[in-house]
């Protein structure tokens, strides 16, 4: 088993005295941030209908999103780096700052590309908030009771996922689309309130310290290109794969770049050494196939569902809460057992293989079970998947050690991002590839249905909209075979890790 390197006193890491009052302090001060930022990866998502109308640029509302996207993976890793140095509290309060003023200039953008700007600079205050939120776990807690909280947590964030899309129409609907980022403000304060009841601790920065500067600029030349492209292989477009393979190889070369650069300096943005221990780098790639496969199914399931199944609005909201709730009780019943027992690469073992099999029940047996069935194996499914990042935070701070609870907190995050990425254009790629190998008009369709919704459907015909919905049907079977490949890398990556306790 690999060993932390040396944690400090136990009366230095916890300084409160009982459970009752290590939950009530922390909990909600780390809950709230946590909160905000993943509920406002997809809160705008429901506005943007009504931004497009009230601003125009219809072509460049897309950067509303991807830019919130891309500003949220680059922050991690920073205020992961800059909490380790100069105390993560401290730094909990500039990206509460950052955030509720970009915020602010969101709610009165006159046009898209300066709303897609102040969502960039939001995106930069809710990056820290999810990375700073993990590590303050690891700061307060034990480590044996770390997997309790972080379970509490996974189960926030999925619950602020699913709460967003909701949300967003209700506000758009009743007091306009500008009311999605004023309600940022008020809950932003209460999220300054609560961080005022942490602990203030120093840092770990050494007098002759200096900013990774060059580190960073190497970092975005890898983030930026990749997301973009990724967001561009969703599109669907060959004329587009110039343009994808020139920032993928700009990544590539900006890559060989940042490793050379982190292996060399004494304070690297990127915890490159600790990415050379077996129980970091493994559990990291697990965030990886995790993101790739939650954040998919969660993505495309309402397609599937309504062009294959037909399925109506309350049905696809019926099946989508029940993947919540799967998620958020796994995390929670996972964690608990954490604590109490210790053991932890156990139950994302066990759980990542459960969730290969019901993808693969699901790829072959879906079109003879009924909606309610559908949701039956979606929670098993998602049960077992809800064992997974709780335990991943857990092994990985548990390896780093006290003084790097936050970079390793914010390679987790990373990691996950860059999953939920990669599997989303993974899964996007299969599916049109599939379609266009089989009846390439049906690609086409398919296309339209992701910019359109099913609507595209209906100037068919009847017979031909049955052959288009069991074309599609066919490529989600292929898709799901997909994402049962990512839930099978994860598996595998569970068992061979080295860290199985705490």
């Amino acid at each position: 088993m690999t060993s932390s390197p040396g944690p400090a006193p136990a009366s230095s890491e916890t300084p409160y005295t009982s459970p009752r009052r290590l939950f009530f302090t922390v909990f909600p001060s780390i809950m709230l941030p946590m909160f905000m930022a993943m509920g406002d990866q997809t809160i705008v998502a429901s506005a943007l209908p009504a931004i497009a109308g009230a601003l125009g640029d219809v072509e460049r509302v897309s950067w509303i999103v991807v830019g919130y996207l891309v500003a949220v993976t680059i922050a991690a890793p920073v205020y992961g780096y800059l909490g380790d140095l100069f105390g993560r509290r401290r730094l909990m309060f500039i990206a509460l700052g950052v955030y509720i003023t970009a915020s602010m200039v969101s709610a009165f953008a006159p046009t898209v590309p300066l709303l897609a700007m102040s969502r960039f600079a939001q995106g930069l205050g809710g990056g820290g908030l999810m990375a700073l939120s993990q590590a303050l776990i690891g700061e307060a807690v034990p480590p044996r009771q770390r997997g309790q909280f972080q379970g509490y947590l996974a189960g926030i964030g999925v619950s602020a996922s699913a709460f967003g899309p909701v949300a967003g129409a209700f506000l758009t609907e009743h007091f306009g689309w500008r009311a999605v980022f004023f309600l940022n403000v008020p809950t932003g304060i209460i999220a300054v309130l609560l961080t005022m009841r942490l602990q203030a601790r120093p840092g770990n920065r050494q007098a002759n310290w200096h900013f990774d500067m060059l580190g960073l600029v190497y970092f975005i030349a890898v983030v930026a290109p990749v997301l973009f492209a990724l967001d561009q292989i969703r599109a669907f477009d060959a004329a587009r794969l110039p343009l994808i393979l020139t920032m993928l190889g700009g990544a590539a070369v900006a890559l060989f770049l940042l490793i050379r650069r982190e292996s060399a300096v004494a304070s690297p943005l990127l915890p490159v050494k600790l990415l050379r221990q077996s129980a970091i780098w493994r559990a990291d790639l697990m965030a990886v196939c995790h993101g790739a496969t939650l954040v998919s199914l969660v993505a495309f399931m309402p397609i599937y569902l309504r062009v294959v199944r037909q399925a109506t609005s309350s049905q696809i909201s019926y099946v989508l809460l029940s993947i919540t709730a799967g998620i958020g009780l796994g995390s929670v019943m996972t964690g608990r057992i954490v604590t109490r027992t210790g053991q932890t690469m156990i139950f994302p073992s066990i759980g990542l293989m459960v969730g290969t099999c019901t993808l693969i029940f699901f790829a072959l047996v879906s079109p003879q079970l009924t909606v309610p069935q559908l949701a039956a194996v979606l929670v098993l499914n998602s049960f077992s998947m809800g064992s997974v990042m709780g335990v991943i935070q857990v092994t990985v701070q548990t390896a780093a050690g006290p003084r790097a609870l936050g970079q390793a907190a914010s390679s987790v995050q990373l990691s996950r991002s860059v999953g939920a990425a990669v599997g989303t254009a993974a899964i996007g790629t299969v599916l049109f590839a599939t379609l266009a190998s089989r009846d390439p008009e049906a690609g086409r369709l398919f296309g339209a249905i992701l910019q359109s919704g099913p609507a595209a459907l209906d100037l068919l015909s009847l017979d031909r909209r049955a052959v288009v919905t069991d074309e599609i049907a066919y490529a989600f079977r292929a898709a799901f075979i997909t994402l049962a490949f990512f839930t099978t890398i994860g598996s595998v990556l569970a068992w061979t890790n080295p860290m199985r306790r705490v």
